[in-house]
């Protein structure tokens, strides 16, 4: 059993959320380990609800996925993770391996689990690239 708080990123969320998602059983294997400690923030948050708010993508309505959001948060071992650095400051650890746009969330959200002594769980292997050795302890990537 893991003691660490867990910080959820947006692809585990839609995968944890979509039935149909290709890794919804590794997903959820995962997350119901018993005493998980876990949460979310206002940028994955947002994340979520960008994406699964997208009629090409998710199809909700901003209520139908804010719904989502609440349920999901009821479950135990929830807590919320506030913001307190800027994005500059959360990535300063590693801001020489932050090369492009499409790691901007990636970044900020392993800056965050930095900050906090916690993990990033995350579906996207390109995420250890930005943790490197040095930041390795606070990335789980769920294969």
């Amino acid at each position: 059993m893991s003691y660490a708080l867990h910080l959820l990123d947006v692809n585990m969320l839609i995968a944890l959320t979509e039935q149909g998602h290709a890794n919804y059983r590794t997903a959820w294997k995962w997350f119901d380990t018993p005493g998980l400690k876990w949460g979310l923030c206002a940028f994955s948050e947002a994340g979520y609800l960008r994406i699964t708010c997208n009629p090409s993508v998710g199809g909700y309505s901003l209520a139908e996925a804010a719904q989502v959001l609440t349920v999901l948060t009821k479950r135990p071992g929830y807590r919320y993770w506030p913001i307190n650095g800027s994005w500059t400051s959360l990535i300063e650890p590693f801001r020489q391996r932050v090369y492009g746009h499409q790691q901007v969330t990636d970044a900020f959200l392993l800056g965050l689990a930095i900050e906090k002594n916690g993990v990033l769980v995350t579906l996207d292997k390109a995420i250890r690239h930005l943790a490197g050795p040095r930041y390795a302890k606070h990335l789980l990537v769920l294969e």
